[in-house]
């Protein structure tokens, strides 16, 4: 049974929608984002990167920082930027690119189902990065990012809600630069009823993206509880729920820096131990499961996992992310922690291959190790076992807008 909850959301005006939502500020880099905050006086990212002084900027605490951030977002509500809904809705957020569309249901979920193992995790999180945006939410008070989640629809009673819903015309329809078109319904009331009803079915959502978003937002319910300064808003996050059969999982692809010694022949006749190691004659991402493709001096290998290497019993040990580790990244390369070793770097498998290829050939890495997609039972099978999935095990689409509806913490 999953708790799913409406609120009162605060989003942007119709007319300024496509102009105040926005990836989150980490996706740009330095010279994108100043344009962005240069030419829109609108976007979500000037309260996200308030303006500091350089002198300040290098004395500032985060504390300090986070104050200017709500001093921002206050603004931007005192300006009519923003504006808050009278009663609560779910929200149907719908992305379309030229290949894919993702739909699915924003609302607040449970933080009692996440203590209670029904939202299930698969991600160890780190109690530093906790604490900073616990911080941070006590600070700003709202929550602008949705955590992914998902669940399965096998009667397709939920979709079949989104479907009738859809039919009338968007609160919000824009397309950003990107090339992705964004749309946004709200439920009324009796819709919203027959949505928490039809959510009590489902036995079990999973964390897709935004691990520590939840955990930052139950320290925050623990930390106010003990000051008994807390709102009924805290016992719920900001989530998008989506069916599982929409979400897309990429992989994430191993990219090696340097070498450190070690020759073609080496890496070769080392692989050959637990691999079947054949030549290919051009660019080639891997076709199924336990094999992975290598390129390595300009030349194109298809590597195929050996039978001892397959543990299919164990739902870490068997992924092809946790084999590359142990069987080729540790013992060839010196490579055993991913989160910390910096002669290792992951691009996400949505790169057309022959880019990939040419930042190999260019001197930016010295082999690349391309792997096959894990799959959503695969995800599932781990947090059912309250298993950790290997680091950059997926890259997971819907990629969420921030800003484009808010989430009022203290109310």
């Amino acid at each position: 049974m999953t708790k799913i909850s409406p609120f009162k959301a605060i989003r942007p005006k119709r007319d300024k929608a496509h102009l105040v939502a926005t990836r989150p500020y980490y996706d740009y880099n330095k010279k994108v984002l100043k344009a962005k905050l240069k030419h829109n006086p609108y976007t979500f990212l000037h309260i996200l990167n308030p303006k500091i002084d350089k002198k300040e900027k290098i004395n500032i605490t985060p504390e300090e920082r986070f104050k200017l951030i709500s001093k921002n977002y206050d603004d931007f509500i005192d300006k009519g930027i923003l504006i808050q809904d009278n009663e609560p809705h779910f929200y149907i957020y719908k992305q379309t690119n030229e290949k894919e569309e993702f739909i699915g249901i924003i609302g607040g979920a449970s933080l009692e189902d996440y203590q209670n193992n029904i939202i299930k995790k698969h991600e160890a999180t780190i109690i530093k990065r906790e604490e900073i945006f616990k911080n941070y939410l006590n600070i700003v008070g709202y929550n602008a990012e949705p955590v992914l989640l998902c669940y399965q629809d096998s009667k397709y009673e939920i979709e079949s809600l989104l479907k009738n819903k859809t039919k009338n015309r968007p609160e919000y329809e824009f397309i950003t630069t990107d090339k992705l078109k964004h749309e946004l319904w709200l439920f009324n009331t009796s819709e919203s009823k027959k949505l928490i009803k039809l959510f009590k079915s489902i036995n079990s959502c999973y964390i897709s993206d935004g691990h520590h978003r939840i955990a930052s937002s139950l320290k925050l319910k623990e930390f106010r509880k003990k000051s008994k300064h807390n709102y009924p808003n805290e016992d719920f996050f900001l989530a998008f729920f989506i069916n599982e059969n929409r979400l897309k999982i990429s992989e994430f692809n191993r990219f090696i820096k340097k070498l450190n010694g070690l020759s073609k022949m080496n890496i070769l006749s080392g692989l050959k131990t637990n691999f079947i190691v054949k030549k290919i004659s051009k660019a080639q991402k891997p076709t199924k499961e336990h094999e992975f493709t290598m390129f390595i001096d300009n030349e194109w290998f298809k590597i195929k996992c050996k039978e001892n290497v397959v543990d299919e019993n164990h739902p870490v040990n068997g992924l092809d992310t946790e084999i590359l580790t142990q069987y080729i990244l540790k013992p060839i390369f010196g490579i055993s922690n991913l989160k910390t070793d910096t002669n290792i770097e992951f691009l996400s498998g949505n790169e057309d291959i022959l880019i990939t290829e040419n930042k190999i050939k260019n001197n930016k890495y010295e082999v690349g190790f391309f792997m096959f997609p894990l799959n959503i039972n695969q995800v599932k099978n781990v947090a059912d076992k309250n298993m950790t999935m290997p680091p950059k095990s997926t890259w997971v689409e819907p990629k969420l807008r921030s800003g484009l509806t808010i989430y009022n913490i203290n109310e």
